[in-house]
């Protein structure tokens, strides 16, 4: 086979490289751009609380100047946590269904399903579940379950918090309905880059389609399915405007269940504007690297996860 051996292709080839680098080394810059500017600007809280001090102090009172993240960090588990758990099944679902069992036409309105929920703008979800999803909660399912508590188990009231509609559930409801979208477009590409041969050798040995699925496709995509699933927690950790608009907004620790509480995101959004006090802000700002460093570790383990997990990667 002959090659391109001619100078001006030579250059060219030396120039697309060179730009590829730049931009490639360009995004790790402003990664790390962010990340020193952050760090930078969260010294303060850092040395007067320590490093995990500040990360588990649990009270949030900018009067007195005493700062601790705990709280946000806590809501911001729990209500991506729980999403997740939520999610993950029913975007499997739908993601099998569109790329095994439904027909074409199905299958093609699912996809432009998903993708136009993954395309709604998060505070236009927010406003839908103030005015439609935490009345309608409230109304059918806090009051009541809280009613009921309190005639027939008043020492568990307590643990339930004020149903007003605006807490950890709503938030962690709105949060699984806006992950959805992204961990069923992850899984439904991983299914369907099967290649034809491994169904086609479970559908040789007699298998049905259910085993076809369960011991030939299941397996073989699972690396990107689970890639999927920890790229959409990482999404959940760092949504914002909707989680600020549902969970109450609280700097206590989320110890109820329709109770208010906050998240990391939330209350760097909710009192930012506010913050006059330079170690206020720099506390928020402190927050933000915290919520960087967690960010960056899920990704970074979506990518061990799909490496580790795709077959024959095993030992990797």
């Amino acid at each position: 086979m002959r090659t391109n051996t001619r100078p001006g292709g030579r250059i060219g080839d030396k120039v697309f490289l060179t730009a590829l680098t730049i931009f490639g080394l360009s995004v790790v810059a402003i990664a790390v751009l962010m990340a020193y500017t952050l760090g930078r600007d969260s010294v303060e809280p850092i040395q007067r609380f320590g490093f995990f001090g500040f990360l588990t102090g649990i009270r949030w009172d900018p009067v007195s100047g005493n700062f601790g993240a705990w709280p946000f960090v806590l809501g911001t588990l729990i209500t991506s946590v729980a999403a997740l758990a939520l999610s993950f099944l029913p975007a499997l679902g739908l993601a099998i269904l569109s790329a095994e069992y439904a027909p074409k036409w199905l299958a093609t309105g699912i996809d432009y399903i998903v993708d136009l929920l993954a395309a709604i703008p998060s505070v236009v979800l927010g406003i839908w579940g103030i005015l439609v999803l935490a009345p309608t909660l409230r109304d059918n399912v806090y009051r009541p379950i809280y009613s009921w508590a309190l005639e027939n188990a008043p020492g568990q009231v307590a643990w339930l918090g004020n149903p007003t509609g605006y807490g950890l559930v709503t938030a962690t409801l709105i949060l699984a309905l806006m992950i959805v979208p992204y961990t069923t477009a992850l899984a439904r590409d991983a299914i369907r880059l099967v290649p034809g041969e491994q169904r086609e050798a479970a559908w040789g040995l007699g298998a049905t389609r259910w085993e076809v699925l369960r011991m030939a496709v299941l397996p073989y995509a699972r690396g990107g399915i689970a890639a999927g699933a920890v790229l959409s927690f990482g999404r959940a950790l760092g949504e914002t405007m909707a989680v600020a608009m549902l969970i109450g907004n609280s700097s206590r620790l989320p110890l109820t269940l329709f109770g208010p509480a906050s998240s990391m995101p939330s209350v760097i959004v909710n009192e930012f504007r506010e913050a006059v006090d330079a170690l206020h802000l720099s506390s928020l700002l402190a927050i933000g690297f915290y919520l960087f460093i967690i960010s960056l570790v899920v990704n970074l383990g979506a990518a061990w996860i799909q490496r580790r997990l795709v077959p024959g990667n095993a030992g990797v």
